[in-house]
């Protein structure tokens, strides 16, 4: 299997990013990571294990990159407000600098988004921000607004609240999209989720799938047995969801 590794310093974060790249052509998919999760999850998971054949059949070239979680939404050293502002920056290296650099390297037309926990809400959120840019987005265990409590899971922001929240949640921001253009872009993606039917955040999957289709937005959910938010579950859905 091709695997490249890739690092720079990105302006936007004032620090040096790292990345791999596993595959030689086909769907491009952008990798966020969970929570603790570095560029080589992927890899020390098993996913990339159980995606080969795609990935050395030129189905799939993965874009793992690396993550900021610690510096943004779980850096409690920091406001609320700083924590969003750091998130937003994050955003920006990935549209940036992130998507260019996979342009460069693949000419496919289809884009990918993907992550699982953590990282469904960041594939997930820049999807729906920007559904010009992806034609795919497959979420795994994800939970899709950052404000809730929901067992030992605290809201993220302490109970502030702005407009930047409110514009990086999307079981907020969706419900009052009106714009055409966004939703008939939306309205084209194929859009996959999947949650454990123990999983805390079952229901904010179920509420951001209604909300969806209220949308007239197509997409699907798979319910798998238990918790199902771990890498176990994860190896198993990879080669049927991405």
């Amino acid at each position: 299997m091709k695997r490249d590794y890739f690092c720079w310093y990105s302006q936007r974060l004032m620090r040096d990013m790292e990345l791999l790249v596993f595959g030689h052509g086909g769907a491009k998919v952008l990798v966020f990571p969970t929570r603790d999760g570095r560029f080589y999850e992927y890899e020390t998971l098993g996913i990339i294990d159980s995606l080969a054949h795609k990935i050395n059949t030129g189905q799939l070239q993965l874009f793992c990159i690396d993550n900021i979680a610690h510096e943004s939404f779980y850096c409690f050293d920091r406001s609320p407000s700083e924590r969003i502002q750091r998130h937003i920056q994050y955003e920006d290296y990935v549209l940036n600098e992130v998507l260019p650099f996979m342009s460069e390297h693949n000419s496919h037309s289809c884009t990918i988004a993907h992550g699982a926990s953590l990282g469904a809400y960041h594939a997930a959120n820049i999807a729906f921000r920007h559904p010009h840019l992806f034609q795919k987005l497959s979420a795994f265990s994800g939970r899709y607004d950052l404000t809730m409590d929901i067992e030992y899971f605290k809201n993220l922001f302490s109970g502030y609240y702005d407009e930047n929240v409110y514009f990086h949640t999307p079981s907020h921001f969706l419900p009052q999209l009106n714009c055409e253009i966004r939703l008939q872009q939306l309205r084209q993606m194929e859009i996959v989720f999947t949650i454990g039917d123990h999983d805390p955040f079952l229901e904010n999957n179920q509420h951001l799938c209604n909300i969806l289709w209220s949308k007239g937005i197509h997409n699907t959910l798979h319910i798998w047995s238990g918790r199902a938010h771990n890498k176990y579950a994860w190896v198993q859905m990879a080669p049927l969801y991405i």
